[in-house]
Parts: C-alpha cells; sequence; structure tokens
C-alpha cells in the first residue's frame, strides 16, 4: 500500500494546472474557427430555405391544386317552418 507524499500532491497540483492552461489555450484556438463553421451552415440553410420560399412564390400553381371557382347563384335565403 502506497502513502500519498507531499512531493505526489505538488505532482498532482502541478499537472491539474497544467492540464487547465492547456485546455484554456486550446479552447481559445479552436472555439473561433468553430463558431465560424457553425455560422456559416446556418447562414447557408438560410439562404436555401430563403430561395426555395422564393420560388415557390414564383412558379404557378398547377391547374388542379387551384381552388375551384363555384358560380354565384344568388342569395341564399333560410325559411322556417310554419305550423
Amino acid at each position: 500500500m502506497q502513502t500519498a507524499t507531499f512531493a505526489n500532491l505538488i505532482e498532482t497540483l502541478f499537472f491539474i494546472v497544467l492540464f487547465y492552461y492547456l485546455a484554456k489555450i486550446a479552447v481559445r484556438m479552436f472555439f473561433p474557427v468553430v463558431v465560424k463553421t457553425v455560422v456559416r451552415k446556418a447562414e447557408e440553410s438560410f439562404r436555401e430555405q430563403q430561395q426555395r420560399q422564393q420560388q415557390m412564390h414564383r412558379e404557378p400553381t398547377p391547374q388542379s391544386e387551384r381552388p375551384k371557382e363555384r358560380k354565384i347563384v344568388g342569395e341564399y335565403i333560410d325559411y322556417e317552418e310554419i305550423e
């Protein structure tokens, strides 16, 4: 069984601090690249969606999809029954 020594404690604290600073540096280097990539993909998706909507508004609807025109025959009269 090993016992904890002061040297082991210092070594562990050193590795924790070293890992903290290495992670901090890595995040500063890679975070802007990741954010740019995510923003670029969202922008492309937005543009594609906007283009699809514009194309839908430009294209005339086929005859089968258009609502059928109803002829207006006259005024509706509601009759009541008399007993």
